[in-house]
């Protein structure tokens, strides 16, 4: 007794964390079933939720009320007179009929990444993607770009994780001295359209691959943007870059190995002016490697979804960019585990 009285640890944070997959599939679930859009209409009973949503009655009431307990629904009344709606966040960022809907990624969290992330141990042991690839499967980009529903939802997915880090992005920079900027890998468009809205003196650019640019250009429309946002076509491996005063990378970087880092880099470093800035909007990893859990988590899965990428820190970012002739270097930490690595020439 007295022994175990001295113990001043607990294994709250290791049950905590061992088990965080119910939460996850819940909440993915729930995303995947598009509960949170049914609810932005009006609040349901769970009887209405059941009947919307083709539920059995069995557990109806433990996978609402786990949404309520975890925070992302509102309940009035208990079980069968209980009125369930959104919390404030699942209202604003998981209603798809919502411009600001972040599910796109959780979608392919759900759809892909959940099953992927079951073989960490063998891609830990072998160095190897544990993605489509591992079983004959074409690559992730070869794949993503080849089918023009995956290709949505990737480009859906890939505005969910950076949307928030966008739009503060586009509000906290100072645009000031620039005129120009072209957002490599633009995917959705998203980030230029941002930046656009929020200096109206930029003229703004977002490139991708060309299956992308009908996505792209959909967007811009519904965003009322037609005309302030230029999309265009282009390969960041085989072609230049477009001469402008700010290039921006959102969540490219980490794609690829070192060698290719830095002839993106370098690419990007050709087609600025003297004073031009090069930003990548990623989750940059703290220099001690040990407080940016998400940086470092979404590192390994750059392990389970290609051959060579991976997170990096701002000291490596810092030594990349000074290496391929940037002047100096600034980070400014957005939203969460997200930052803006920047690079003055």
């Amino acid at each position: 007794m007295e022994a175990a009285a001295q113990i001043t640890v607990d294994p709250s944070k290791i049950m905590q964390i061992g088990t965080g997959f119910f939460g996850t599939k819940t909440l993915l679930t729930a995303v995947n079933m598009e509960l949170f859009t049914v609810l932005a209409k009006r609040d349901l009973s769970g009887k209405d939720i059941q009947s919307k949503l083709g539920l059995h009655s069995r557990s109806l009431y433990d996978f609402l009320d786990a949404l309520v307990s975890m925070g992302f629904l509102k309940r009035k009344g208990l079980k069968e007179s209980a009125l369930y709606s959104n919390a404030e966040d699942a209202d604003l960022f998981l209603d798809k009929n919502k411009p600001s809907y972040i599910g796109g990624i959780l979608e392919m969290c759900n759809n892909r990444l959940y099953p992927f992330w079951n073989d960490l141990e063998d891609g830990l042991k072998t160095g190897l993607p544990q993605n489509e690839t591992k079983n004959g499967g074409k690559p992730i980009f070869e794949a993503v770009y080849g089918d023009p529903k995956k290709l949505r939802e990737f480009v859906g997915a890939m505005a969910g994780v950076q949307m928030g880090n966008f739009m503060e992005f586009a509000k906290v920079f100072d645009f000031s001295k620039y005129k120009t900027l072209c957002d490599i890998g633009g995917a959705g468009g998203f980030l230029a359209a941002h930046v656009a809205m929020n200096n109206q003196h930029m003229h703004c650019t977002s490139m991708d691959l060309p299956q992308v640019e009908p996505i792209a250009k959909e967007n811009i429309q519904n965003m009322g943007l037609k005309g302030m946002v230029k999309i265009t076509s282009g390969d960041f491996f085989t072609d230049n870059f477009p001469k402008s005063d700010v290039i921006t990378m959102g969540n490219i970087l980490h794609d690829w190995g070192t060698k290719d880092k830095k002839m993106l880099i370098k690419k990007a470093y050709d087609a600025l002016p003297k004073g031009g800035a090069f930003v990548v909007i990623e989750n940059i990893i703290d220099n001690n490697r040990s407080k940016n859990a998400f940086g470092l988590l979404m590192s390994l899965n750059m392990l389970i979804e290609t051959t060579e990428g991976y997170d990096f820190s701002f000291s490596d970012f810092d030594d990349m960019v000074k290496e391929a002739g940037f002047k100096s270097t600034a980070l400014m930490p957005l939203t969460g585990p997200t930052s803006a690595a920047i690079a003055l020439k």
